[in-house]
């Protein structure tokens, strides 16, 4: 089974209740596949707390964040140096898709350079 991997896009789009994105969570959430993320991603959106992110808060907790920890930073750090360059947000990102996995972004072309570079069959989707 595949999952969703959120970028910090998807979180934003579901902040802006982008009618795509939250049909797209709401499928995935029907069909019963997983929602992945890690913590790096929370840091670029997260701002006020639940009182002031209500939509962010709830998709926060049920999604699986990872953590950033030394392994997924050599690694990711790994997937830059492959890729010519990129964020280490996105590689972290890009990192913990699995074969198969679908990741959710606004950011099309980074993503792609990192997915291409890994050289996991990898799907992204706009958001």
């Amino acid at each position: 089974m595949t999952a969703l991997i959120l970028d910090a896009g998807a979180f934003i789009a579901i902040e802006r209740n982008d009618r795509s994105t939250v049909a797209l969570l709401k499928a995935a959430q029907k069909n019963s596949i997983s929602l992945r993320s890690n913590g790096g991603v929370v840091a670029e959106v997260w701002r006020g707390g639940s009182g002031n992110q209500v939509l962010l808060a709830r998709l926060l907790a049920a999604v699986e964040l990872l953590p950033v920890d030394g392994d997924l930073g050599r690694s990711a750090g790994v997937l830059i140096q492959d890729a010519g360059g990129g964020s280490a947000i996105d590689a972290t990102v890009v990192t913990i898709a699995r074969e198969g996995d679908q990741i959710v972004t606004s950011d099309l072309s980074d993503i792609q350079a990192l997915v291409n570079s890994s050289g996991r069959g990898i799907k992204i989707i706009s958001c």
